[in-house]
């Protein structure tokens, strides 16, 4: 227990990085913010003339308020129990699109 080798305190303590197990609505709302920026990017630069594959790719994608709550704070896990879970247990969740989901889940 004691010397060099006794346990760090959050050893000591249990679980190190708490993930809450849903969204506040602070957190909801930021996500929201977030997509919203997102399409309003997508619009400015369909707006300038500019064709890419990618411009394709993110038209298709659903816009914020066309997107259910279901899809805009959960996604798809084939480990959940109930096949979603949330966006904020998602690594790197803010820089990802996640606007995608299997259809039927």
């Amino acid at each position: 227990m004691f010397g060099a080798f006794r346990p760090s305190q959050p050893s000591f303590v249990g679980l190190l990085w708490k993930t809450p197990w849903k969204l506040s609505r602070t957190r909801k709302a930021n996500a929201r913010f977030r997509l919203k920026r997102v399409d309003s990017v997508i619009e400015a630069v369909e707006a300038s003339g500019v064709h890419c594959a990618a411009l394709d790719k993110a038209l298709e994608l659903p816009k914020e308020h066309e997107m259910p709550a279901r899809d805009k704070y959960t996604v798809f896990s084939k480990h959940a129990k109930n096949y979603r879970k949330g966006i904020h247990k998602v690594p790197k969740w803010t820089r990802l699109t996640l606007r995608t989901n299997p259809k039927g889940f």
